[in-house]
């Protein structure tokens, strides 16, 4: 099973975090509608792997946001939407929906992130309540039926190959940006680019 449990640092555990990977993802139209229609069944944070650098740059966006839920300080409609907004370093939503949401016949490889909330949420009665919390198993035969994509590890080396850099670049604001421009060996080159994104992520926040 490819569905991952993750635990973040200074999130309450009654906070449930999953995450998968979906590569070559055929049915984007179809998840796309879930999400407009609002379906409850598919409450799920549909990520755009192409602008995404790496397991850091994705769990800043998720801590970021279960963090708002808790403290009441969502931007968007609920913690899945604030994950895809946090990619961001502007509060442009619409946006962020754009760069990072899922996007029909665009967007090829899927990261799903899913927060089980506890059974009594009282953070913020305005989110949706679970009525039974869902297993593992439950949510990863959900995703496996209505995401029709290929299951990957959801490691830095895998969302490599998903990664489209200069649209990471342009999503960042980092091109022409004679620091990076600099650097000759492209790992080290990477490594600045996320440590940039993750920082601009962070003052969006401020």
């Amino acid at each position: 099973m490819a569905l991952e449990k993750i635990q973040l640092e200074h999130i309450p555990p009654t906070y449930q975090v999953y995450a998968a990977f979906f590569r070559d993802v055929t049915n984007t139209e179809f998840l796309h509608t879930q999400l407009l229609s609002r379906n409850s069944e598919f409450e799920y944070a549909f990520v755009d792997a192409s602008a995404v650098i790496s397991r850091l740059q994705l769990l800043s966006a998720v801590y970021s946001s279960v963090n708002a839920l808790i403290v009441g300080a969502l931007r968007t409609p609920n913690v899945h939407s604030e994950i895809v907004v946090s990619l961001s370093t502007n509060n442009n939503i619409s946006e962020a929906y754009r760069r990072w949401g899922i996007t029909p016949g665009k967007t090829k490889d899927l990261i799903v992130v899913k927060i089980v909330l506890p059974p009594a949420n009282t953070q913020d009665e305005s989110q949706p309540q679970p009525t039974q919390t869902p297993t593992d198993d439950a949510i990863w035969a959900h995703l496996t039926t209505n995401v029709k994509g290929t299951p990957a590890p959801l490691t830095d080396a895998e969302l490599a190959q998903a990664t489209d850099w200069p649209k990471v670049r342009k999503c960042y604001r980092l091109n022409g940006v004679p620091a990076l421009d600099r650097v000759t060996d492209e790992d080290e080159r990477r490594r600045r680019i996320e440590t940039l994104a993750v920082m601009g992520m962070a003052l969006r926040g401020l």
